[in-house]
């Protein structure tokens, strides 16, 4: 298990969001983007279909960074979509605590994230990319691996 922070909650991030509008670019690049904005340290990408000026179909791109990282992810943006301009802006995440278990599966043990407030779990996650590395090792359906998680996480010996 991971140790809690000293305080017993989550600090809040300051992170930075950064946007821009795209009407030109190939459905193709958007996928190499956002892996590149991935790798380059981005904590999460996302897109948006938008309208714009002239009734364009059109593409929101957005992204959240440390402000480490701003200048990273600008020059991604600028080289590798068709971009002439960047928005950001400071904002604040607040993340529950969290706490990372072990479920014992038949497959081997299984990573379960979970999110607390004021103590108290109120969220609960498998990692996805232990799920479907497993299914795909055993070839079985995904939805099997996380039901017999839930059958494990609702037995306590299970979790370590």
């Amino acid at each position: 298990m991971i140790p809690h922070p000293p305080n017993g909650e989550h600090v809040d991030d300051q992170m930075v969001k950064i946007e821009v509008n795209l009407d030109d670019i190939p459905g193709e690049w958007l996928g190499y983007v956002m892996d590149l904005l991935f790798e380059a340290g981005a904590n999460d990408v996302f897109y948006t279909p938008i309208y714009m000026k002239k009734n364009r179909p059109g593409i929101l791109l957005q992204l959240l960074c440390s402000l480490e990282n701003l200048n990273k992810m600008k020059e991604i943006l600028f080289r590798e979509t068709t971009t002439l301009g960047v928005r950001y802006y400071p904002l604040t995440v607040h993340r529950l605590e969290r706490k990372f278990l072990k479920v014992a599966t038949e497959w081997g043990a299984i990573t379960v994230k979970q999110g607390m407030l004021n103590g108290q779990i109120v969220q609960t996650a498998p990692e996805f990319e232990e799920c479907k590395q497993i299914a795909r090792t055993h070839s079985i359906p995904l939805k099997k691996v996380y039901e017999q998680i839930w059958l494990a996480i609702g037995q306590e010996e299970n979790l370590e």
